[in-house]
């Protein structure tokens, strides 16, 4: 793949995951907003396009880390995404927001304009995020698995799954209004940088959100850009 400034960051990050680092290192998203041509994400950024395209051009000559999930099945592709991204995030989010509370709790008095709006934008975060992966766990998943399995049984798929739009669509919005409150969170935090004379669960919790944000956007892209489309393609071949 030739890119150029009018290529998507989207089909950059979807057919060569090696260049997701260079988006994170730029803070270009490539997942939700990631649907836009490169020169448009530099503008934004203000990122030289120059610079960028020889980084991402590097990146793609180098040996990925990241499983091209785009040839796997989707059935193989939400396993992973449950197993690398689901089970742990449930995990996670409990953990950070543990932290959050103590930090509250130790620093708040000082730095209320931070850690009071930094803790209800989690929270809230939290609480739909874990409501968003039940609803792909025990509705869209199955559906989508189902219909693999009908297909590759030579199943026509007629009328019966073009119903999977609308739940797709959902998740959809539910990942874009996620993408706003790690914005939210990352502003908050000037960039998750705790201040100099921050304890080390200040720092820890700090050092915790941003991983979030990387893991956030990595998983909202295998599903936006790779899981929704094809399954979608699938839902409507006759």
């Amino acid at each position: 793949m030739d890119i150029t400034c009018e290529t998507t960051v989207a089909d950059v990050a979807t057919l060569h995951p090696a260049t997701i680092k260079v988006f994170q290192q730029y803070h270009i998203d490539f997942c939700c907003g990631g649907k836009i041509p490169l020169a448009d994400a530099c503008a934004r950024h203000g990122v030289n396009l120059e610079t960028l395209l020889a980084d991402l051009r590097a990146a793609m000559i180098t040996p990925a880390e990241t499983t091209q999930w785009e040839d796997a099945t989707l059935t193989d592709l939400i396993a992973y995404i449950q197993q690398r991204y689901h089970v742990p995030l449930r995990t996670e989010l409990g953990r950070l927001s543990a932290m959050l509370t103590t930090v509250v709790s130790r620093h708040g008095e000082r730095l209320p304009e931070v850690l009071v709006p930094l803790q209800a934008t989690f929270e809230r975060f939290q609480y739909d995020l874990i409501d968003h992966m039940h609803k792909e766990d025990n509705v869209l998943f199955p559906a989508i698995t189902a219909l693999e399995a009908a297909h590759n049984a030579g199943e026509s798929p007629g009328g019966r799954w073009t119903g999977i739009d609308q739940p797709i669509q959902v998740m959809e919005a539910e990942h874009e209004a996620a993408g706003v409150a790690l914005a939210t969170l990352r502003e908050i935090t000037r960039g998750y940088a705790p201040p100099e004379d921050a304890c080390p669960t200040f720092r820890g919790l700090y050092h915790g959100l941003a991983e979030l944000e990387r893991d956030m956007h990595i998983h909202v892209h295998l599903e936006n850009n790779i899981l929704f489309p094809r399954a979608t393609q699938l839902a409507h071949v006759t």
